[in-house]
């Protein structure tokens, strides 16, 4: 077990991604917080994990309630009594180009999709810092590299959460943390919905995969866990401020 008894927080682990990470540390033999605002989502997943012999707590909060995500890490982090790894992977999607999108609609992805980033580091940088180690693993996405039609709000905060890693990797670097990102391509869960629309429904977007992407399909959640993994134990001991796109190759076209 590659990560025996190291403590880890995955934020949106109530499906797709997220529960397919928090179960691969579990396997792995971390001991998993599992933030969601989802108490259904959540408890199915520490449900998941405990029945295959892991260790797993449901955490349930809005983490775009920063009162509530600072409790929500605090209070596992007491029970624990220490943190190793923090994997910020909740997001949202909103759809829209610049006279499209919402303000509201962008407000809500930048307060998700970077800010609850930041203030999840936030909180456990100190924790890492007097350890003296620990990982930090962003979820940007391949939009985080690539044009997205009509995405803005999506594609700003996905290039955010890039730089926002490179930064936080350099600055505590030299403290024993690593911070990477994580850049997903295209996975087949509802969390894709928004985009889905944009492109024009479900046989146009099965057309563009097929045509875009090198490899021809969609990743499957359990393929993106395996890099999850890679990222957060020591395999990638020697990688910060790193960003591995994990996409079938369709930045290479």
């Amino acid at each position: 077990m590659i990560l025996k008894d190291r403590t880890a927080i995955v934020t949106g682990a109530g499906s797709g991604i997220g529960r397919a990470a928090a179960l691969i540390m579990a396997r792995e033999g971390a001991i998993v917080g599992v933030a969601d605002r989802s108490a259904d989502g959540a408890n199915a997943t520490v449900d998941q994990i405990v029945y295959a012999g892991g260790r797993a707590k449901a955490l349930v909060f809005d983490l775009t309630d920063d009162q509530a995500l600072e409790a929500g890490f605090r209070d596992f982090i007491d029970t624990q009594g220490r943190i190793d790894i923090l994997h910020n992977h909740a997001g949202v999607q909103v759809e829209g180009d610049v006279l499209g999108v919402s303000v509201k609609g962008f407000d809500t992805s930048w307060t998700l999709n970077v800010r609850a980033h930041f203030l999840g580091a936030r909180i456990v940088m100190p924790f890492m810092k007097k350890a003296g180690r620990g990982v930090i693993l962003n979820t940007s996405s391949s939009s985080g590299v690539l044009y997205d039609r009509e995405m803005i709000a999506y594609t700003t905060t996905k290039h955010a959460v890039i730089a926002m890693t490179r930064q936080m990797a350099g600055d505590y670097g030299r403290f024993g943390i690593r911070v990477n990102a994580l850049c997903p391509g295209w996975v087949d869960t509802p969390f894709n919905a928004p985009f889905i629309a944009q492109m024009g429904g479900r046989e146009a977007i099965e057309t563009y995969i097929r045509e875009k992407v090198p490899l021809g399909r969609w990743a499957s959640v359990e393929e993106i866990a395996e890099a999850v993994l890679f990222l957060v134990s020591d395999r990638s001991s020697y990688m910060t401020g790193q960003i591995l796109v994990v996409d079938g190759g369709e930045t290479v076209i």
